[in-house]
């Protein structure tokens, strides 16, 4: 089950995401979304979990959980839609 993780201080890395889920079972993937211009996070990532159950209680228990100052907030990764359009540019 992949998890979106918000609010994210800009000091948190990758490491840190990936332990904090490790607590509560298998972390098949952590990604800490990065600005490409300047480097630093966004403030948000993804975490993949194979195990829902697990998945489930991570997100149960760490939302709204104070990390490094700052309340992350965490719920299920809603899939990117796909429009099959082109985008418009303009």
């Amino acid at each position: 089950m992949k998890l979106l993780v918000r609010n994210l201080a800009r000091s948190t890395t990758q490491q840190d995401l990936k332990s904090l889920f490790e607590g509560y079972g298998a972390v098949q993937s952590c990604t800490l979304v990065m600005d490409p211009k300047t480097g630093a996070s966004k403030g948000f990532g993804f975490v993949e979990m194979p195990k829902p159950g697990e998945a489930k209680a991570a997100m149960k228990n760490l939302n709204g959980m104070l990390l490094e100052g700052s309340q992350i907030r965490v719920k299920k990764a809603e899939p990117k839609p796909q429009t099959g359009k082109p985008l418009a540019v303009g």
